[in-house]
């Protein structure tokens, strides 16, 4: 397999689930703002739609969307137990947490990025941020993962949430909570190998 990804963007979720999974891949680096692999091939003809993180399976197939390849990739290796079984109430509410992670927080994230965004739209956007994030801290209060006992697929997505919260100095004081699991998971051997890889740490 071959994971497509940019240095601290959303393609760093998969990247630690391919880590945690134990998989064997090879990473391949892509610019975004020419749209080349480090290799020197036309990204957009391994995603149209010119963004990280895709996966390039071994007959050639590729998958896109981060929270569709850390879904895919958890099932591959089952006994990760980083998602919980089809048709489980558990798994259910992990995908409810990765469609609160991407619809609240990811996407929201977006327009912080972009210089030509308005400052007052992004200072809407932090203090939004700031209130889910809040929100996110209340959840975490006496557990160690989102799910509870088990380290899952939401909790990488949303450590690279996080990861962008604090390089954006968003307020995260107090989150006492939320700033405990986030270096729970910066220990995790997974992660550090995804951190190292794309030059993070």
């Amino acid at each position: 397999m071959k994971l497509f990804y940019n240095p601290g963007a959303c393609s760093l979720t998969p990247h630690i689930v391919l880590h945690e999974c134990g998989l064997d891949f090879t990473a391949v680096k892509v610019d975004l703002a020419s749209k080349t692999t480090e290799r020197g091939e036309d990204y957009r003809q391994i995603n149209a739609k010119g963004k990280v993180p895709a996966l390039e399976l071994d007959d050639g197939s590729v998958l896109t969307e981060a929270v569709a390849i850390i879904q895919y990739l958890a099932d591959l290796k089952t006994d990760r137990q980083l998602l919980a079984p089809a048709g489980s109430l558990t798994r259910y509410h992990t995908i409810e947490w990765l469609n609160f992670i991407a619809t609240e927080l990811h996407k929201a994230f977006y327009p912080l990025f972009d210089s030509a965004a308005p400052e007052a739209y992004k200072a809407t956007l932090r203090t939004t941020l700031e209130q889910k994030l809040s929100w996110v801290n209340g959840e975490l209060e006496e557990k160690q993962w989102l799910m509870g006992l088990r380290f899952s697929v939401a909790d990488a997505y949303l450590y690279n949430m996080v990861r962008w919260a604090t390089a954006l100095k968003l307020n995260l004081s107090g989150l006492d909570a939320l700033n405990s699991w986030a270096a729970r998971v910066a220990e995790r051997p997974a992660v550090s190998a995804a951190l190292k890889a794309e030059g993070l740490i």
